[in-house]
């Protein structure tokens, strides 16, 4: 199983999209700055959403969509923020 999640940033408010088999360890290296770039400059990071899927493709899909354009509302929508 795959998760797709979003992450709020505490420190800006901002939000991050990305997908793992292991969520727990992974909102682990988001907060202890190993897990990326972005998170690491703007952290520390709460869950806002996660979603399963079957596979790696659809997590991947689904994670494209909710970074999209067209996705930007939706994922607003599911972290419960408003638009800015």
């Amino acid at each position: 199983m795959f998760q797709v999640y979003i992450l709020r940033s505490l420190r800006n408010g901002h939000l991050y999209v990305g997908i793992t088999n292991d969520l727990p360890r992974r909102i682990g290296q988001h907060n202890e700055g190993t897990g990326g770039r972005f998170t690491r400059a703007q952290g520390p990071w709460e869950l806002r959403y996660s979603e399963e899927h079957p596979d790696r493709s659809s997590a991947t899909r689904r994670e494209c969509l909710l970074k999209s354009a067209a996705g930007r509302q939706e994922k607003m929508r599911l972290a419960g923020t408003s638009p800015e």
